[in-house]
């Protein structure tokens, strides 16, 4: 059982996008993402958050909103608890990132990328400014098995 946040950085109808290129077997290998990561021993959501933005991007978030919880299970021997957020605003500059390009790309553009496929339900919800949610993401390799939103199947 593993971890993690996810922040998608907004900008003038834009989001900040991660191409994941350069780590060796990366599971989101190809795929474009948010940005975040693993917690650490210790850290509350808001710190790894801040942490893995920081480390990613070179940016400190200086406003943001935790958005939902997404749980993935994979090949049903794994699973994922992902704390999602949204931000719009942040001080720094951004830097070159050790796992793969950084891009603006425009929010209407995001669904032609190679994304998961819970990942573009995830942001149709953020997207339509949903309430605070919780999504439950079934994958067997690359192939979404089933979406359960707030407690009920939804494809």
């Amino acid at each position: 059982m593993e971890f993690t946040t996810l922040c998608y950085i907004e900008q003038d109808d834009r989001y900040l996008m991660l191409h994941r290129t350069k780590k060796e077997n990366d599971v989101n290998k190809e795929k474009w993402i948010g940005i975040g990561g693993h917690f650490l021993l210790g850290e509350s959501p808001e710190d790894c958050l801040l942490r893995e933005v920081k480390e990613e991007t070179g940016f400190t978030l200086t406003s943001y909103q935790f958005r939902g919880i997404v749980t993935f299970v994979y090949n049903t021997d794994f699973c994922e608890y992902m704390c999602l957020y949204t931000a719009d605003a942040y001080t720094g500059t951004l830097l070159s990132c050790e796992e793969g390009e950084l891009a603006w790309i425009e929010k209407k553009e995001v669904g032609s990328l190679n994304l998961w496929e819970g990942d573009r339900i995830f942001l149709a919800l953020l997207a339509e400014n949903a309430p605070f949610f919780s999504l439950k993401l079934t994958y067997e390799g690359d192939l979404l098995l089933q979406a359960v939103l707030d407690g009920k199947t939804i494809n």
